[in-house]
């Protein structure tokens, strides 16, 4: 480590009793389990992609019809 480094404080500190290194161990392991989970179930979410033109049941509900001059343009849409 150099003189311009700063040591980074730790991540686990026991403020009560004495843990075995087989305890902190273990306690490392669950941590360490959850917290790739948790990454894995965030990152899962698959994007939705956008429905065809031909799939759209919303192609079937349209506007009503209005007759008058130039109807036929609003037909198509």
């Amino acid at each position: 480590m150099s003189a311009r480094e700063k040591p980074t404080p730790p991540h686990l500190v026991v403020v009560r009793g004495e843990p075995t290194d087989e305890e902190l161990a273990a306690l490392t392991a669950v941590l360490a389990a959850r917290a790739a989970a948790a990454r894995a179930s965030a990152g899962a979410t698959v994007p939705e992609r956008p429905v065809s033109g031909w799939r759209d049941r919303a192609r079937g509900v349209r506007a009503p019809l209005r007759p008058g001059p130039g109807a036929w343009r609003l037909s198509t849409r």
